[in-house]
């Protein structure tokens, strides 16, 4: 079992990116509460309600100099976990809330404004294996908070 934290809470009310911080966020099994969705064709749903983003992969997209910061690329939740201890079928644990990782998150044009000259793709997990943000489906419902402790389990 991996322990985390909660670096970043990111939703809108007004949909598009970048994402507004927030204390907290109420997730739901279609996704978070209140939160507006413009493109429901791609993002959305129930396999892909919350967006996450770890820590790492944010500071090793900006020291390659990239304007990337939390938020920005549409992720509700920025959790400080390796990397490579997400991938599909992982169960993430919060105080009330558990999620399960469903896929990597495919990059769009909407995001380009994070990255140099646009390019969006270097948050692809295809292109680029190991820089991904993923989408979870939501197992329990609750509350998330700020700098709250979380834990990762490994299902084989």
């Amino acid at each position: 079992m991996i322990s985390g934290s909660v670096v970043g809470l990111f939703a809108t009310t007004v949909g598009g990116v970048p994402k507004p911080s927030v204390n907290s966020i109420d997730v739901e099994t279609l996704g978070i509460k209140d939160e507006i969705i413009r493109d429901k064709k791609h993002h959305g749903g129930a396999d892909k309600a919350v967006c996450l983003l770890t820590q790492d992969v944010l500071q090793q997209l900006q020291d390659d100099g990239h304007p990337i910061v939390g938020g920005s690329t549409g992720e509700n939740i920025l959790i400080d976990v390796p990397f490579d201890s997400l991938r599909p079928g992982i169960q993430i644990e919060f105080r009330e809330v558990k999620l399960e990782i469903t896929m990597a998150a495919s990059p769009c044009k909407t995001i380009g404004d994070s990255f140099i000259n646009q390019n969006f793709n270097a948050i692809s997990d295809k292109k680029y294996p190991g820089r991904t943000r993923w989408y979870a489906r939501v197992l329990v419902e609750g509350t998330v908070h700020q700098n709250e402790q979380l834990t990762i389990n490994s299902i084989a």
